[in-house]
């Protein structure tokens, strides 16, 4: 899909304020509440905004820690990779899980709210999950960067 001037202003506003009002959004972009409402379902429909969510603060919500974790398969076969995936998915502390390319399968993050809540999930998820031969945990000391994708040029 092709974005314009318009579409990347939109795109900016919802990143800084997602709950902002299709009026405000207009006097905002100086276009009226029907061009933004309709650029906005646009977006929707192709993709571009998948959903709204709320950015949490995993400090406020008692998750002290985080924990990326290099998880290494017994095998990349279809099955191996749908084991894994099927059954990662369903940890409630994991966030974030990449397939990866390298030494690794995968590239998990977790959050945790200390290291024995770590070490339970360790035993009671991590080791379990199909397929695993090797985790790598790394304990993040603090973040340094939580941002949105860059947008794209406008295409006019």
């Amino acid at each position: 899909m092709k974005l314009d001037t318009v579409d990347i202003a939109i795109l900016a506003a919802m990143q800084e304020n997602a709950r902002i009002t299709i009026s405000d959004l207009a006097d905002r972009l100086h276009v009226v509440a029907s061009t933004c409402q309709r650029r906005l379902t646009r977006l929707e429909e192709n993709g571009v905004i998948q959903q709204y969510t709320a950015l949490l603060d995993e400090d406020a919500l008692g998750y002290e820690a985080g924990v990326v974790v290099q998880i290494a398969l017994d095998s990349q076969s279809e099955a191996a990779l749908n084991a894994f995936e099927a059954a990662v998915v369903d940890i409630p502390e994991v966030v974030e899980c990449h397939l990866i390319a390298g030494e690794s399968d995968y590239l998990v993050r977790l959050v945790v709210r200390d290291m024995r809540d770590f070490e339970r999930i360790h035993k009671a998820h991590l080791s379990r999950l199909p397929h695993v031969t090797r985790i790598q945990s790394n304990m993040a000391l603090r973040r340094i960067v939580r941002k949105s994708p860059p947008l794209p040029k406008a295409v006019d």
